[in-house]
């Protein structure tokens, strides 16, 4: 295969002749070396790392600030599109739905194809689904368009990670983890916080919460375009669309079926058994194929090593952990204790400081001393300790102990999240990266999706248990309406009830959630339980990039 570098400069060219035709003099024994930017083995500069690595952080941003802004004003969305508490479960797990089933096949194309190309095309996709969502007449609608922005944020999220290790080694990658996490932190405090403004913004209005993304992703799309330079590895296979097809589908069986169990249909039913049964063929069948596909969507050889199967075990869980946190809070602060979307967000900053200092200051000591199996054992014990004591959670606790919770809680999450994807990726060779990365991404949005779901289904059920008990003492037309399910499935507007019936609205939201955080907290422990087990190798002082297989193209 013919290969070119960045300069244009073709390899394989035959050697060119005199005008006499005699044969040119013998070539040196070494050539003149290509400029450090046009050679794969010269490692690049900070200064050249940051420049490049700006539009993806700035892409980053935009994916996290999609999945955070609507948090506080989703109970405002819902209510003003008439939705329920499913429909509040759905708009987060559609996007989380289809982020999960994309993953993979975003990993799979970038060890294929051009991964800036890819990072540009799921920001596009990204701005055609928040432009239709701010649209949006109804839940149904919203719903679709959250499937589509997801589709863009799984690019981004498998991508940025992908595009990371091309160009910096695994001990040097911890640093600049940092960075993403602290970017994850910025826009995870900053969506809350912006969304409450803009909900609280009469002249705004909710809409804007998903308008906002869209100058960002284009300034990201422009600046990728300027700096981001990358060698692209052509390889002349066919996507495992069919693979893609039976992982998508089991994943959304799945999901579905959590979802809607136990309010369109029973936990125990011929719909359930139809469902799962459903989700565990297709997953057979994914297996099945994966097995026999020349290039498959997921490498199944790549959980015969153990560092990579506990990784993305523990990433399952992490991210159970982790969306949870993200989700319910917004519930919490405006329902349970009648605060705006505004107040929401900043009574949350706890938790992202902690996520924003333990990633800096681990990606940072971990670039220093090559050691990073630690920082992952006192995450998991940090995150498993959060999320317990928020099990003790109600209306009326006092801040303080939800500050230290939620601080305890984003620690924890800082040190897991993106040390998990540096020791799988310190595992693989070059041409495996992308799909590597992207099983342990695949598998955080999964836990995440599953846990939103299951929680979400779990905290409509324990709400209207716990409405209809505060309703009983006040008299039988007020434990009539808690009966009715109504009081605990549609999201309520507090500031338009009657003090009795506020405080028991608020009293059943606060226990719903503390009961949310409490079934959350056995999947950080085994969390913990599985990175214990992970064998600390020395992280490798190249970059993926740096060493690219024998039919790569730059």
């Amino acid at each position: 295969m013919t290969t070119t570098t960045p300069s244009g400069v073709r390899g394989g060219d035959p050697p060119q002749t005199s005008s006499g035709g005699a044969p040119p003099p013998a070539p040196s024994p070494s050539p003149a070396p290509a400029p450090a930017s046009a050679s794969p083995a010269a490692p690049m500069t900070h200064p050249q790392i940051m420049k490049a690595l700006s539009g993806l952080m700035l892409g980053m941003f935009v994916a996290i600030l999609s999945s955070t802004i609507v948090s506080n004003a989703l109970p405002q969305i819902i209510s003003d599109l008439g939705g329920t508490q499913s429909s509040y479960t759905w708009v987060i797990t559609a996007a989380l739905l289809s982020m999960t089933a994309a993953t993979p096949l975003w990993g799979k194309l970038s060890d294929l194809f051009s991964k800036k190309l890819l990072v540009q095309v799921s920001l596009v996709i990204y701005v055609l689904g928040s432009v239709v969502a701010g649209l949006a007449q109804n839940t149904g609608t919203l719903i679709a368009c959250r499937v589509v922005q997801g589709i863009g944020v799984g690019g981004l999220s498998a991508l940025a990670q992908i595009v990371m290790a091309a160009m910096i080694s695994p001990r040097e990658r911890g640093r600049y983890s940092g960075y993403l996490g602290a970017v994850f932190a910025v826009a995870t405090v900053g969506g809350p916080l912006l969304g409450g403004v803009i909900t609280d913004t009469e002249w705004l209005g909710w809409r804007w919460c998903f308008y906002v993304g869209v100058p960002f992703a284009v300034i990201a799309l422009v600046v990728l375009q300027k700096t981001l330079r990358l060698p692209v590895v052509r390889r002349d296979v066919e996507v495992d669309w069919l693979g893609a097809f039976l992982i998508s589908g089991a994943v959304s069986l799945l999901l579905i079926w959590v979802t809607q169990a136990g309010d369109s249909y029973a936990w125990v039913s011929w719909t359930t058994l139809a469902m799962t049964g459903g989700a565990v063929v297709l997953g057979l069948l994914f297996l099945l194929v994966e097995s026999r596909a020349s290039d498959p969507i997921i490498p199944l050889h790549l959980f015969r090593n153990t560092t990579i199967s506990l990784a993305s075990a523990a990433s399952l869980f992490v991210g159970i952990a982790m969306f949870s946190g993200t989700v319910f809070f917004g519930q919490f602060f405006q329902l349970a204790r009648g605060e705006s979307p505004t107040m929401s967000g900043i009574l949350t900053i706890p938790m992202i400081g902690g996520l924003f200092v333990s990633s800096t200051v681990s990606g940072r000591v971990i670039t220093r001393t090559g050691r990073w199996k630690a920082w992952l054992v006192s995450g998991g014990v940090l995150l498993t300790a959060g999320m317990g004591l928020l099990g003790s959670l109600r209306y009326d606790t006092p801040y303080w102990r939800i500050a230290v919770c939620m601080a305890l809680t984003g620690l924890g999450l800082g040190m897991m999240m993106q040390n998990l994807v540096l020791a799988t990726q310190n595992q693989v060779a070059p041409e495996d990266l992308g799909a590597a990365s992207s099983v342990v991404t695949f598998f955080r949005s999964l836990g995440g999706a599953v846990g939103v779901s299951a929680l979400g289904a779990l905290m409509a059920h324990r709400v209207t248990h716990y409405v209809q008990d505060g309703l009983a003492p006040l008299g039988p037309k007020a434990a009539a309406l808690g009966h009715g399910g109504t009081a605990g499935r549609a999201i309520p507007d507090l500031g338009g009830l009657p003090a009795p019936l506020r405080e028991v609205i608020e009293s059943a939201y606060g226990h719903g959630v503390g009961d949310v955080f409490l079934y959350a907290a056995p999947s950080a422990l085994l969390a913990l339980l599985l990175v214990v087990r992970i064998k600390e190798v020395a992280l490798k002082s190249k970059p993926s990039a740096h060493t690219p297989p024998a039919s790569s193209a730059q």
